[in-house]
Formats: structure tokens, C-alpha cells, sequence
């Protein structure tokens, strides 16, 4: 049996972001503990050119629901990118969730061929869905997942690749 559009996607998505949320979750109780103030860590960066911890969160949060709504043919639910706090960045998760949750596999399977047409650096990038899915879409939205984790970690937090993973 193959796998399916939707099974490689919105599951995906979610189990990801549940995972980011534990660890935004295992930050904030960080901070609290050693009294550090939480825009410390959410406006961290791992190098000067890179976006800050909140960016990424809403980055990847951007790319799951933005594939999950060109792969199911629906308009792509659009986020203010305002979030300067744990609270505010668990709630994008949660909506982020929320709408992929709401899409079905009746929505995403058999959308391998649909056309995936993105403005890339001003120039129009055509892709058929199964092409931008496993090329573009996952490893974009795995950049800005483990990206994150990248920063928590490098400022202190006790996580760990099982952190990243979750549990099985």
C-alpha cells in the first residue's frame, strides 16, 4: 500500500508541532525558574542573519498550515505574526493545529499532481503537490522546527533529541 498524501502531511505537521509546543512549554518553565525574562529566549537567534525563536515558530507554523491548504485546494488561514510571548506562540501552534486537524484525507489524497505554483524570490516555482510536499514544504517547515529547538538549546535548556522526537 502507498503512503498518502494526507498521511504524510497533516499527521506529520501536528506530531511536529505537539513537539515544539512541549518544548516551548519546557522553555517557559526555564525561564520562570531561573528568573530570566522570557523575551530572552524569544527573541534569541543562533547568528545575526537568522530570525529570532518567535519567527521560527511562525515559520514553521506557516509552512504546515500554508502546504496543508495548497495541497487540499483551500485558502490559507492567514496569522499576524504579532507573537512576542510563550502563551502567544503556544496559541499559534494550537491554531495551526486546529486548522490542519480540520482538514480530511478526502481534502489532501490524491493531490500528488495538483499544481503547487509559490513566489520564490520574485520568480513564479511550479511543482506538482507530491514534488513541493516531500521537497519544499517538509524540509522548510523541519528547518524552522528544528531551528528552534536549535536556539532553546543553545541557551540552556535541558532538552534533547528525544525532546525533538517526542514520544513513540
Amino acid at each position: 500500500m502507498s503512503l498518502s498524501m494526507f498521511k504524510a502531511s497533516v499527521p506529520v505537521f501536528t506530531r511536529q508541532l505537539a513537539n515544539l509546543s512541549a518544548i516551548l512549554h519546557k522553555a517557559e518553565a526555564h525561564a520562570a525558574a531561573r528568573k530570566i525574562d522570557p523575551a530572552v529566549f524569544i527573541n534569541a537567534r543562533l547568528a545575526p542573519d537568522m530570525f529570532p525563536l518567535s519567527r521560527q515558530v511562525q515559520s514553521a507554523s506557516d509552512s504546515a498550515k500554508g502546504c496543508a491548504a495548497r495541497l487540499a485546494g483551500v485558502e490559507i488561514p492567514s496569522y499576524a505574526d504579532t507573537e512576542t510571548t510563550f502563551p502567544e506562540l503556544q496559541a499559534r501552534i494550537g491554531k495551526t493545529v486546529a486548522f490542519l486537524q480540520s482538514l480530511g484525507p478526502e481534502l489532501i489524497d490524491g493531490s500528488e499532481e495538483r499544481a503547487i505554483v509559490l513566489k520564490l524570490r520574485g520568480q513564479e516555482t511550479k511543482f506538482s503537490g507530491q514534488y513541493y510536499l516531500l521537497n519544499f514544504a517538509l524540509p522548510n517547515f523541519f528547518f524552522h522546527a528544528v531551528t528552534a529547538y536549535d536556539i532553546l538549546r543553545h541557551n540552556g535548556l535541558e532538552i534533547g533529541k528525544q525532546d525533538f522526537l517526542g514520544s513513540f
